[in-house]
């Protein structure tokens, strides 16, 4: 236990370290693409404020700290649709299944998509449209190994690949995703049922090469002038990175000595390459782990200077969300199944918010 305390608060410092090199450019701003691997697509994590990277259990946690994957009992699905920046027509779709691979392996599959419905064709003959519509969609799909190394150690990693579509345009990418998770007996007593109070967690997100455009839409077809010939011109796409990131977090449980009420609390250090650093916040409440409340809020951290009050996303901080899970089997069977109702909300302006509803069968 005392070595594998050493290890973790090694690394914490050794990430700290490093923090200069992944810190927060918000004149960088807009420079990266493949922008939707930073958007939450999940119901109940995005209700607490995606503040869990310590605590996320399950398939969910993929999005957050894929380690938290290897705490899947035997099986889990979960499905979640995000109406985003209601009013805008954008919509999120996500699917995912998890496996548990032994005693302590457990495989996991996601896949999100993202449309913005019909957008009419326009040219600089004809910029009023009326000549057709196209639909843009992006599609993630992610491929993930997580695995407890001990009682208190969890590690895990992601494969995911990318593709962007535009009309006839469309790019291509890999990214990866690495995170380890701890938990300590920290403010624990001997007496306690759990001792899992407390609990750290790191996670790396979106690494990988550049992506850039390809297609028939980087191609202009005009005529040579002063000949009846024509030819076809075709332009280079720059290369984009993909929006890396750095995640510190930690959680605390409270829970009576009935374990029928908990109440769990969590705060994240999010550092982003290409933008402002996050600080997230969130508390949650749970009643016999079938009713649970939670809120968030999400801090841009400011930077000095004249742009310091100048937001640079629609989200405003304030998140909210709720869980109702069914239980699927007996109590005296021995079994934990469950069917859980997820809902989170989360304020922006403009727009009127964005709204996300879950559905997790876990056996």
């Amino acid at each position: 236990m005392r070595k594998a305390l050493i290890t973790s608060l090694l690394t914490a410092a050794s990430v700290i370290a490093l923090q200069p090199a992944f810190a927060g450019n918000s004149d960088r701003a807009g420079q990266a693409g493949a922008t939707e691997l930073l958007i939450n697509p999940w119901a109940r994590s995005s209700g607490f404020g995606s503040a869990n990277t310590a605590s996320a259990r399950g398939l969910e946690a993929q999005w957050l700290n894929v380690s938290g994957m290897a705490f899947t009992q035997k099986t889990e699905v979960l499905f979640s649709n995000t109406q985003w920046l209601v009013g805008s027509g954008v919509m999120i779709n996500a699917f995912g299944v998890s496996q548990k691979l032994g005693e302590a392996g457990v495989i996991g599959l996601t896949v999100m998509n993202m449309s913005f419905g019909d957008i009419d064709i326009t040219t600089t003959e004809i910029p009023d449209g009326g000549i057709g519509t196209f639909s843009p969609n992006y599609l993630n799909i992610g491929l993930s190994y997580a695995k407890s190394f001990s009682n208190s150690i969890n590690g895990g990693l992601t494969v995911r690949v990318i593709n962007q579509n535009i009309q006839n345009l469309s790019a291509t990418g890999v990214s990866f995703d690495a995170g380890v998770s701890y938990t300590t007996r920290l403010g624990s007593r001997d007496k306690d049922k759990n001792k899992d109070n407390f609990q750290f967690g790191i996670a790396l997100k979106n690494v990988g090469p550049p992506m850039s455009y390809s297609g028939d839409g980087l191609g202009v077809r005009g005529s040579v002038p002063g000949s009846d010939r024509s030819l076809t011109l075709e332009y280079r796409a720059q290369q984009y990175e993909m929006p890396s990131s750095l995640h510190i977090g930690v959680a605390y449980h409270w829970r009576n000595t009935k374990l029928v009420h908990q109440v769990s609390g969590a705060v994240n250090f999010t550092s982003n390459s290409f933008t402002r650093d996050l600080m997230n916040f969130g508390l949650e409440y749970s009643f016999k782990e079938l009713f649970m409340l939670r809120g968030g809020y999400v801090l841009q951290m400011g930077s000095s200077g004249a742009d310091n009050n100048i937001a640079i996303s629609a989200l405003t901080g304030p998140t909210a969300g709720l869980t109702v899970n069914v239980p699927l089997a007996k109590k005296d069977s021995g079994k934990n199944s469950k069917l859980g109702i997820d809902y989170s909300f989360r304020a922006t302006n403009p727009f009127a918010g964005v709204h996300s509803v879950g559905l997790r069968i876990a056996l």
